[in-house]
């Protein structure tokens, strides 16, 4: 059967919306600037509170620049969900997630990001809304975030930080957990679901597709 590669791509590598950002260290550090400004305002106040000049002012760089890196709201905003997806990467490829069985795994990885998630309301509000408008000139970012859940979720489904490729079946199974994943985060985020509405629903898509 195909096997599909689990592996992350380098965040701070090229994409269609920002420049090169491995080769130089004043590169990597005024991104890392601008998706710290991002994340900040949108904390503090939404969607809405992540405008592009006040990105610019709060990183402290040109906005000719950060319109270079990022040529939008969205993209700064997806590139930020991408950059706090890599940290459960980071933590998957150290240890191995507890659990007992792959249901009990996926279940403490998705629980454990939904929470945290669910803990800045205004900040999810804005990386969700921001994912969902948008296009295919942020397709570089979407699938940055596609590749960490599906790596995050593989490894927990085998209980091993090592992994590195899984079937096609398994990659298929995982897309569906990542799509049920962010349609409960979705439905949390316009209130129609409430905390444990969006555990219940994970939960049994999970229990069904591990069958």
């Amino acid at each position: 059967m195909t096997s599909v590669s689990t592996e992350p791509r380098n965040t701070d590598g090229p994409s269609p919306a920002t420049p090169p950002t491995g080769g130089s260290a004043a590169q990597r550090e005024r991104r890392r600037r601008i998706l710290d400004a991002t994340i900040t305002l949108a904390a503090e106040g939404g969607f809405d509170a992540v405008q592009m000049r006040a990105v610019a002012e709060q990183a402290e760089v040109a906005l000719g620049t950060l319109y270079r890196y990022f040529p939008s709201k969205i993209h700064l905003l997806v590139s930020a969900l991408a950059r706090e997806f890599t940290k459960d990467v980071d933590r998957s490829a150290v240890r191995a997630t507890p659990g007992d069985t792959a249901h009990e795994r996926i279940m403490y990885v998705l629980n454990r990001r939904t929470r945290a998630l669910q803990k800045q309301p205004k900040l999810t509000e804005a990386l969700v809304r921001a994912f969902m408008f948008a296009d295919q000139s942020v397709t570089g970012e979407i699938h940055e975030v596609g590749t960490s859940l599906t790596t995050v979720i593989a490894r927990a489904m085998h209980g091993t930080p090592t992994l590195g490729e899984v079937t096609e079946e398994e990659a298929a199974i995982i897309r569906i957990i990542s799509d049920v994943w962010l349609s409960a985060l979705i439905s949390w985020v316009t209130g129609r679901m409430d905390e444990q509405d969006v555990e219940k629903s994970i939960d049994v898509a999970v229990r069904l597709l591990l069958r």
